[in-house]
């Protein structure tokens, strides 16, 4: 069994952007979404405002940072940061399932990141107090 959990959450998170990533580059092929973000706003309503991109700029440097902060916060900050981030995560990838009528890539990659982001979670609410 692996003991070094930073070094397990930091690489759980890589995996969780990378997914993000690929589910996003994917989405791009799908018929229509091109056309609709050119518009600036998408078939389920959301306007992509500079507001828009900005908050999900932040969501997104979210996970980017846990990266880093994953491997170089202390026992007691890391692991609630990746508490509070990985629920965070979570919440929005769950809520993102109910705009519009995701495609079965989108729900596919959705499935993925809400399993690792959960569990990331759990890996976090369950390392047990380090001994100085």
């Amino acid at each position: 069994m692996i003991k070094d959990r930073k070094m397990v959450l930091s690489t759980l998170w890589i995996f969780l952007v990378l997914n993000y990533l690929y589910c996003d580059v994917l989405g791009f092929m799908e018929p229509g979404l091109l056309k609709q973000i050119m518009s600036g706003t998408l078939e389920n309503g959301v306007q992509l405002t500079p507001g828009f991109l900005l908050g999900a700029s932040i969501l997104m440097e979210v996970s980017i940072a846990m990266v880093l902060l994953s491997r170089v916060l202390k026992y007691s900050l890391n692991r609630w940061f990746n508490i509070v981030a990985g629920t965070i995560v979570t919440l929005v990838q769950i809520g993102s399932l109910f705009m519009g009528k995701p495609s079965l890539s989108y729900s596919f990659f959705s499935i993925i990141e809400i399993s690792c982001s959960a569990f990331i979670v759990f890996y976090a609410w369950t390392w047990p107090k380090e001994v100085a």
